[in-house]
């Protein structure tokens, strides 16, 4: 059972409202940090990762004492403090060399799921490595996320991957329209095929610019040119989200749903049409209406009365 906060004044209430579910969620920003021992290639990773997310990143260059999967809670305060519901967190040891720590929160109070990756560096190349040319700041790109390890119909690790990298690079979902012109560059993700239980399918992440050619047709020719950074991952650990936390992390809410109202529908003009179902009346039992213009008058009752009682007593006498 969740917490429910309850606000205190106006701007708490506001707050809370900004962090309510929404029909169009707001862009999530991601935060990037490090540990105490971090190697090198996480922290070039974490460079690039940090320059592909902007404007929608922050990145802390100070070391931090943090281990997510014994103790979270460091996570927690700081994603609350700056607005990230996405952190990266880089660190490399003897027992986990260069590791990438994927972690979501929910409600700004606890964390939803968390993965663990491994960097391989004999294939790690940076950003900087490539001298192609890079896209423009703030583009969405389009995702493919290639291989048999997406499509397990039961939640694992690589099921988290692709949630927790679909939502890093979607970016603001406000509009439903496409330019053409913003559609820049391509996010690869594959995983080998798997061989065994034991083994899991490495990860590889690319990504490409689209170059167009002419092509001689109405529809141009696209060209794919790696840009990078080139990283491919081993999975480590994982922490799988509650179902009950899911489930909330899932509601949507229904503002917008107009309800359907029982005999109220609404013609081709746009006008309300309702019907009223009346039961059976006793109309002998209805009271009418009392009005002075249908009573006689008592002076004219009288007299005709009078006249009445003259007639018969005639009729008398003649007889």
């Amino acid at each position: 059972m969740l917490r429910e906060i309850k606000p205190k004044n106006a701007r708490s209430k506001r707050a809370l409202e900004n962090k309510a579910p929404k029909i169009v969620e707001n862009p999530k920003s991601t935060l990037f940090l490090r540990g105490t021992t971090c190697s090198q290639t996480v922290q070039d990773a974490l460079a690039d990762l940090h320059a592909l997310r902007q404007p929608l990143a922050k990145k802390f260059s100070k070391k931090n004492d943090i281990h997510p999967f014994e103790d979270p809670s460091s996570l927690v305060f700081f994603s609350e403090k700056n607005d990230t519901s996405l952190l990266v967190f880089g660190s490399s040891s003897k027992k986990r060399p260069n590791t990438l720590t994927f972690a979501r929160t929910f409600a700004s109070s606890q964390i939803l799921d968390m993965l663990e990756l491994h960097i391989i560096p004999e294939t790690f190349r940076t950003l900087a490595q490539f001298k192609s040319r890079k896209f423009a700041v703030g583009l969405r790109p389009m995702m493919l996320f290639s291989g048999t390890a997406w499509d397990s119909p039961v939640a694992n690790e690589y099921t988290i991957l692709k949630s927790f990298l679909v939502d890093m690079f979607k970016g603001e979902t406000g509009s439903d329209k496409i330019d053409v012109e913003g559609l820049q560059y391509m996010v690869s993700v594959a995983a080998d095929e798997p061989a065994g239980d034991d083994v899991k399918p490495t990860v590889h992440l690319r990504l490409y610019l689209l170059d167009t050619k002419r092509s001689g047709q109405r529809l141009p020719r696209i060209e794919l040119e790696e840009m990078g950074p080139r990283m491919d991952f081993r999975i480590g650990r994982s922490q799988q989200p509650d179902e009950a936390v899911w489930k909330e992390a899932s509601r949507k809410p229904k503002v917008g749903v107009e309800k359907t109202k029982k005999n109220i529908t609404t013609d081709l003009m746009g006008d309300k049409i309702g019907r009223i179902h009346v039961g059976k009346q006793d109309l002998s039992e209805m009271q009418t209406r009392k009005m002075k213009g249908l009573k006689r008058n008592r002076d004219i009752d009288g007299a005709a009365s009078t006249a009445g009682g003259d007639d018969d007593t005639q009729k008398r006498q003649k007889q």
